[in-house]
């Protein structure tokens, strides 16, 4: 009789464990289950955190590199302004100088016309001649054209014109004023008479 009753016992236990057994398996795979949902949710939002980080990293890599060309235009702009202002400082000087060299061009001219007057005259040409020794390094350069040269209305200004049968029409005939340049830079023209070509000559009368 007692083995009888142990039986259901057993059979009932059995059960128990199976439906256990059963709860944890599916307990198990809803877990799993979550787990990779929860996995699969995850990965577009770092992939979408990952694609902004390259965005802002791209976009400040850029701004570095505009800022780096920046500075170096700014370097290359200032290195020229100071050129340019070593070079052109000293402009109005010279420019102000110019009718003393007038003047003493005309001097020689006039005392090499009175015979007593010749060692004057080449003491004065000495002088004018380290005056503008001194000029020419400071980057001041004649604008002086050799008669019968070619008129460049960038170096040269006409005051008039004359007839010669030597120049053609429309070149340099003489020089009345010279002209200066500095550093490359015009401060004055030089004014020059060109010529008109040959004399017309009168018709013959009758």
């Amino acid at each position: 009789m007692s083995k009888a009753k142990d039986h259901p016992k057993q059979s009932t236990k059995t059960v128990s464990e199976n439906v256990a057994s059963t709860y944890d398996g599916t307990a198990s795979a809803v877990a799993a289950g979550s787990d990779s949902t929860e996995e699969s949710a995850s990965e577009p939002a770092l992939e979408k955190q990952l694609e902004d980080a390259r965005a802002k990293a791209a976009e400040n890599h850029d701004r570095y590199l505009r800022s780096v060309a920046d500075l170096e235009n700014f370097r290359r702009r200032s290195v020229r302004e100071r050129e340019e202002l070593r070079q052109f400082a000293t402009a109005s000087l010279m420019e102000d100088l110019l009718p003393i060299l007038d003047n003493l061009g005309l001097g020689i001219a006039s005392a090499r016309q009175q015979t007593d007057s010749n060692a004057i005259a080449d003491g004065v040409a000495m002088v004018l001649e380290q005056f503008k020794g001194v000029l020419n390094r400071a980057g001041l350069v004649e604008i002086h054209p050799e008669s019968g040269g070619e008129f460049d209305p960038h170096k040269h200004e006409s005051m008039a014109h004359q007839p010669s049968d030597d120049v053609p029409p429309e070149f340099i005939l003489n020089v009345i004023r010279t002209g200066y340049s500095l550093n490359g830079r015009l401060l004055r023209a030089a004014s020059v008479v060109l010529s008109s070509g040959p004399t017309e000559s009168p018709p013959d009368s009758e």
